[in-house]
């Protein structure tokens, strides 16, 4: 009988040890830039991941279970976002990624997901291969919310060709992934209207004085310049064609309406022109009015240093939750499985989202999805 009630209890614990193995939480893992240039857009989209992953956990989280976010500062560098993922996914065991930001950063680190069958929204970042990766990975895990250099790339080139008929093209961007992944897109855009830039110039980051390549692209006669970078640097583009008393439309990626091009441009960046996903200003889906009015009450800004980035972010957040409650579990083929067949349509901030991906596109956003915005007056509009 003593021999019995010891294997009982023995029993009793492995099955307690059992059930409390059992995660209590789902993990869900955000990468981005929170600090140096790129910060605004990595804490903007991190701010927006926050406030949904609040809101499910407000209502029950997802299938009974709360969302616990864990953040990890990539810095904007190619090798510290490689070694972010891997702690999310090794250490932290996070059964989903979203982010990152930066192209380099996405190209260095959605390998890792790969191999370990992590789902992987990417919420921002432009550049980062998506569709690319079904070559050599017919089980794609990562996904994008964002509009695509392929998608921008082409409506820089219609807006300054088809829209503005101009005929001098002058191109400039920034020297790292993100920028001349923007320069060959939008040279291919010219090539289809049998075109060429007359100027095509780089700049490297931190970079605050553009004269040299503007002074050449005036002396060639350009008529539009097409931009690719992120805000600081695209702002020292604007205020360098005032200090040489030269002023063409400049058309680039979404970065321009970055606060840190519109703040440190100011007038000079008036009539810059970009694609864009979300446009805080005069928003009137209940949508996008009820999350903005949440977002600058929480966060305590107004307006948004990126909103683009926040909306993004903010529905990353949301389609996760509907495929892992259509998963039923964090199974990562699963969620995969999931997130390329969404039963349900989600109504987001930046889109309404039916089914938004496929076994084989994992682009949410097309051209339809996006709209040309203007600075003006210290914010950008549509």
């Amino acid at each position: 009988m003593k021999n019995l009630t010891k294997f009982c209890l023995f029993s009793l614990a492995i099955g307690i040890t059992s059930c409390s193995s059992e995660p209590k939480t789902i993990k869900i893992g955000v990468y981005g830039p929170f600090t140096g240039g790129s910060a605004p857009m990595g804490a903007s989209m991190r701010n927006g991941v926050q406030l949904a992953a609040e809101e499910i956990n407000a209502a029950g989280g997802i299938n009974g279970k709360k969302i616990e976010l864990v953040e990890r500062d990539d810095e904007a560098k190619n090798e510290r976002g490689g070694q972010v993922v891997q702690e999310l996914l090794d250490k932290e065991k996070c059964v989903a990624l979203l982010g990152p930001i930066n192209t380099g950063v996405a190209d260095a680190s959605t390998k890792y997901a790969q191999q370990k069958k992590v789902p992987q929204i990417i919420n921002v970042s432009a550049g980062a291969k998506v569709n690319d990766l079904f070559k050599d990975n017919p089980e794609n895990y990562i996904f994008r919310i964002a509009a695509s250099d392929y998608v921008q790339s082409e409506m820089i080139v219609r807006e300054a060709i088809d829209v503005r008929k101009k005929k001098k093209v002058g191109i400039l961007c920034d020297d790292t992934n993100y920028g001349q992944g923007g320069r060959d897109k939008m040279e291919k855009a010219l090539a289809t209207r049998n075109l060429k830039a007359a100027t095509t110039g780089k700049f490297k980051v931190k970079d605050t004085d553009m004269t040299p390549q503007l002074q050449e692209a005036k002396k060639a006669g350009v008529e539009v310049l097409l931009c690719y970078g992120i805000g600081p640097e695209l702002a020292a583009i604007a205020n360098s064609m005032e200090k040489i008393g030269w002023k063409v439309p400049m058309i680039g990626s979404w970065t321009l309406s970055m606060n840190n091009f519109i703040n440190n441009a100011t007038k000079n960046g008036d009539g810059a022109t970009m694609p864009q996903t979300f446009i805080e200003l005069g928003a009137t889906n209940p949508k996008a009015v009820k999350f903005l009015e949440d977002y600058h009450k929480k966060f305590n800004e107004n307006p948004i240093a990126v909103a683009v980035a926040a909306a993004q972010g903010y529905d990353s957040m949301n389609l996760l939750k509907a495929a892992i409650e259509q998963a039923q579990g964090t199974n990562g083929a699963k969620i995969k499985a999931a997130l390329e067949d969404l039963q349900k349509p989600f109504e987001g901030v930046t889109s309404t989202y039916n089914k938004p991906f496929s076994k084989t596109d994992h682009e949410a956003i097309k051209e339809a999805n996006v709209t040309m915005g203007v600075v003006g007056g210290g914010r950008y509009h549509s």
